[in-house]
């Protein structure tokens, strides 16, 4: 959207230049007029897609004792709804829904923020494709219906720019608040993702300061939002740690470097993003874990895709350690509540 912004205001500003040429004789001040008003577009547009203000970091501190208390942990199989993008995508809840034997719907979009998917179908890029789904529900129904016992919702990639552009602290509270006004014992969790590896700064260097620097600005609004802690899903965490094990030691099993979790693209290049069968995997037991506050250990890891078709499965050595660091990590993060 900013994009398309700059091309309006670049356009009208050109336009302003253009008319104020064509009127050479019709006198200086018709033509002062038109360039001024071209310069006064151009820089109030320029300034409507800045940040206004760069946010103040938000410490929690006000949340923080919410995190103290004891979860409640679900007895059994609970529905769970899932609002997000490409990196939930179909197959993560599918996967997810195979472990832990629950229902659930979702809504997705193009690398869709918060703010979008409040606003709905109208402002959700890709929405038709990406719902094109019998578990597609509208998100704002969903969560009124009170019909999901967990509710699942991420933030864009680029965070960052979710934070600036995006008012992410607004919308992930909004969220919070709608599930909790639909059911007052819903869970509600954050799920952490990451950032693309050929970002400027080292890929497995910035994920562990991300949670407290970043996912945080979303998670405090949220519990303000909830009234009561919203866990967090860190499967960025989970993700670092099972890849520093595996580059460290020369490979778990079959999985030698982080590029191992992602995708190929059509035309056979490394998807940096985009996680593959065996990156989904990882992030159903995370979720697992965190949902059900249950150690993932000696789950199946030969699971289906969403569209039926069998997944690319770890071998038996890679899931078994792929399980154990899931639960490791979660039991060892506050913010999961385990």
């Amino acid at each position: 959207m900013r994009y398309l912004l700059f091309i309006c205001v670049l356009m009208a500003a050109l336009l302003s230049f253009y008319l104020a040429f064509r009127l050479r004789g019709s006198g200086w001040i018709p033509r002062v007029a038109l360039i001024a008003a071209g310069l006064a577009v151009l820089t109030l547009g320029t300034w409507r897609m800045m940040p206004q203000a760069a946010p103040a970091f938000d410490t929690g501190e006000d949340v923080r004792p919410l995190y103290a208390q004891k979860r409640v942990l679900p007895k059994g199989p609970i529905p769970v709804y899932h609002l997000g993008h490409s990196l939930v995508g179909r197959d993560m809840p599918a996967m997810l829904a195979q472990l832990a034997g629950h229902d659930y719907a979702l809504q997705l979009g193009w690398g869709t923020a918060l703010r979008e998917h409040f606003e709905g179908r109208q402002a959700i890029n890709g929405f038709d494709k990406e719902n094109a789904t019998p578990k597609y529900r509208d998100a704002h129904e969903a969560l009124k219906s009170g019909g999901y016992g967990a509710f699942v919702m991420t933030e864009m990639v680029n965070l960052r720019d979710a934070i600036l552009y995006k008012d992410s602290a607004t919308f992930a509270r909004k969220w919070a608040e709608e599930a909790v006004a639909g059911r007052p014992d819903i869970d509600i969790f954050l799920y952490e993702t990451w950032h693309s590896l050929d970002g400027e700064e080292d890929w497995l260097k910035r994920l562990p300061g991300d949670l407290e620097g970043l996912w945080s600005q979303v998670l405090w609004p949220a519990a303000r939002g909830a009234g009561r802690p919203v866990w967090v899903i860190p499967a960025g965490q989970v993700m670092a740690r099972l890849v520093t094990e595996a580059e460290q030691n020369g490979g778990i099993a079959e999985l030698r470097s982080r590029e191992d979790l992602f995708a190929m693209t059509e035309d056979g290049k490394r998807d940096q993003i985009h996680p593959n069968d065996l990156g989904m995997y990882l992030v159903a037991l995370t979720h697992y874990a965190v949902i059900y506050g249950k150690s993932p250990v000696g789950l199946p890891h030969e699971l289906l895709k969403a569209d039926g078709s069998p997944a690319v499965a770890p071998s038996a050595e890679l899931a078994r350690r792929m399980q154990e660091i899931v639960w490791e990590v979660v039991t060892s993060q506050p913010l999961t509540g385990l």
